[in-house]
């Protein structure tokens, strides 16, 4: 085989490995960007309606989230915004219209005081993806809420879920498990069915968790001598209001 034979083969080859290896990098990103934005991912995709393009995007988004001064809340502090939560959600039942524009109000401070920026609505969006991307989804949902309750288009039910929703996303800014925030039970946190018929809507993020929510509510409510203890968690609001 002549010289120059075989280094076209030494080219070939190593021109293949590299586009292997471009595809494997390929890959294993876009398996990073999935798993860190979770359904965020699936939306800029559809937004986009170019898998590149929705990439680029969120690569975007990491990029200016390293660039802010985000941090967690001093335990003083996240204690207090527990509390604030508590007595908000105390107030739904009398008023729950204001309780969830006061939801919202208080996740915006709450945010601010992590560090990030407060200014406009769907850049706020954008930041959170990058940390809870999980419940940012929940957020988007809980804000159509109170806007539509803003014009009287909400019902007292759909308040109820933006209390919900609102709070998911409350618990993970904090650092808190649901639990920390007066959790629902699994059935709470799924919708009713309304009048004409539709199905009960379960949001993506709760699907595999409600398992193991129902299974830590009935060992919190029952102890071992089978007589049903007191509630530990602080009566929710959407318990309240049915």
């Amino acid at each position: 085989m002549s010289t120059a034979a075989v280094a076209v083969i030494v080219i070939v080859a190593v021109l293949v490995i590299a586009a292997l290896g471009f595809l494997a990098s390929r890959q294993q990103q876009r398996r990073r960007l999935r798993e860190r934005f979770g359904p965020e991912y699936d939306r800029a995709v559809e937004r986009h309606g170019s898998v590149r393009e929705a990439e680029q995007e969120l690569r975007a988004r990491e990029q200016r989230h390293r660039e802010l001064q985000i941090h967690p809340l001093d335990p003083p502090v996240r204690d207090r915004y527990r509390a604030d939560w508590l007595r908000m959600q105390e107030r739904f039942v009398d008023s729950p219209r204001s309780a969830v524009a006061e939801a919202d109000n208080l996740l915006v401070r709450a945010m601010k005081d992590r560090g990030y920026p407060t200014e406009d609505y769907e850049q706020q969006v954008a930041d959170l993806s990058v940390e809870h991307g999980g419940t940012i989804g929940r957020y988007r949902t809980a804000h159509d809420i109170r806007g539509r309750a803003d014009t009287g288009q909400a019902t007292t039910e759909d308040l109820r879920q933006a209390m919900v929703h609102y709070r998911a996303l409350f618990a993970d800014l904090l650092g808190d498990g649901e639990r920390d925030m007066g959790r629902a039970s699994a059935g709470d946190r799924r919708v009713p069915a309304s009048g004409d018929g539709q199905q009960d809507r379960e949001h993506p993020e709760d699907r595999e968790d409600a398992a193991r929510t129902a299974a830590e509510d009935r060992r919190t409510s029952t102890p071992a001598g089978g007589h049903a203890a007191p509630r530990r968690d602080t009566e929710v609001a959407e318990g309240r209001t049915r």
